[in-house]
């Protein structure tokens, strides 16, 4: 009786946790999740460290102090460097018609005449263009800004809980509820298969930060290119790439607006350069992450494609960490 009662309140906590998991995407706070994650664990991994110099809790509000410190400061200089890099064409306008302009004349004496049809003729043209594109799209526009203000301020929000439940401390061997003690076992596998995947996330991201270095100093040279700001695009490409897939996308769309700064030829070689390390990600994360959670990297990939046609980009970023704990548990219940 004692072992039947064991195990419903097992299944119940599995029901709470895997529930609470999947609710995640449809709600649209993965990057709250993602964010109070990973402020707990680099809590719990700096707080040894600091407990050398200072004792008991002290060293846990350090560590709180310092990592807000930290991520506020970065956030902030992150901000103002990506407002200042979009703006600083826009500070002088004459400059930013001009470019636009010969992107324009660089368009038409290399494209065929069939696609010159849907490019417009000159600058008055496109800022025509794009200010009814503009009027046409508002609504998307607007629903667009909400989402990012959404996800910056979930983000926030899950840095605070993060900061305040890695100060909860939990004593090992000490005796709680029977429900709580299994959602205590289930946060714990979590938190493996999180650190697990993130570690292996640093490793992507510096492949690609390798990757994306050998394409601007080493290809692009080839061809008597030279991009702008490539060390800043360099950095960036490592930073963002701490984010499975999106942010991939993010610091290589960076990389394209620099090239189609130069001319049309150099952002369409930048764009193919996009495309093949976008698709090449998903096996490189499906290799990498597999190695990490012990997994075959088919297992990872197909996870990754299902959560995808489920959920979109959001899907790719939690699916190997949600497969990831998920065979944890498999494996701590002796089924696999």
């Amino acid at each position: 009786m004692q072992i039947m009662r064991s195990n419903h309140i097992r299944w119940l906590s599995l029901l709470i946790v895997m529930g609470g998991l999947l609710l995640i995407l449809p709600l649209h706070l993965l990057a709250c999740f993602i964010a109070g994650f990973v402020v707990y664990e680099l809590v719990n991994a700096l707080t040894p460290h600091f407990q050398k110099i200072l004792s008991g809790e002290r060293a846990r509000w350090v560590v709180v102090a310092f990592i807000s410190t930290v991520v506020v400061s970065c956030l902030i200089l992150f901000v103002a460097a990506i407002a200042d890099f979009l703006m600083e064409d826009m500070k002088n306008p004459v400059a930013f018609n001009a470019m636009v302009s010969r992107l324009l004349t660089d368009a038409q004496s290399r494209l065929s005449p069939v696609l010159l049809h849907y490019l417009p003729a000159n600058i008055e043209e496109l800022q025509r263009t794009f200010l009814q594109w503009l009027r046409e799209h508002i609504v998307m526009i607007q629903t667009f800004g909400k989402n990012a203000a959404h996800v910056f301020v979930t983000m926030l929000i899950g840095m605070i809980l993060g900061a305040i439940i890695s100060l909860q401390r939990h004593t090992h061997g000490e005796h709680h509820a029977p429900l709580k003690q299994e959602l205590l076992d289930r946060v714990s596998l979590l938190s493996a298969a999180f650190r697990n995947v993130v570690f292996a996330q640093f490793q992507i991201s510096l492949i690609n930060t390798v990757l994306s270095g050998i394409f601007l100093f080493g290809i692009l040279p080839l061809f008597g290119i030279h991009l702008p700001l490539a060390k800043t695009l360099v950095a960036l490409t490592f930073v963002c790439g701490l984010l499975p897939v999106v942010g991939n996308l993010i610091s290589n769309t960076l990389i394209f607006i620099v090239g189609l700064s130069l001319s049309l030829w150099v952002g369409a070689l930048v764009l193919g350069y996009l495309i093949i390390i976008h698709k090449v990600e998903y096996f490189l994360n499906a290799r990498i992450v597999g190695n990490r959670i012990k997994a075959k990297s088919w297992e990872v990939l197909l996870a990754m494609v299902v959560f995808e046609a489920a959920f979109g980009i959001p899907g790719v970023v939690a699916a190997p960490i949600y497969y990831a704990y998920l065979k944890s548990e498999l494996k701590d219940a002796g089924l696999i």
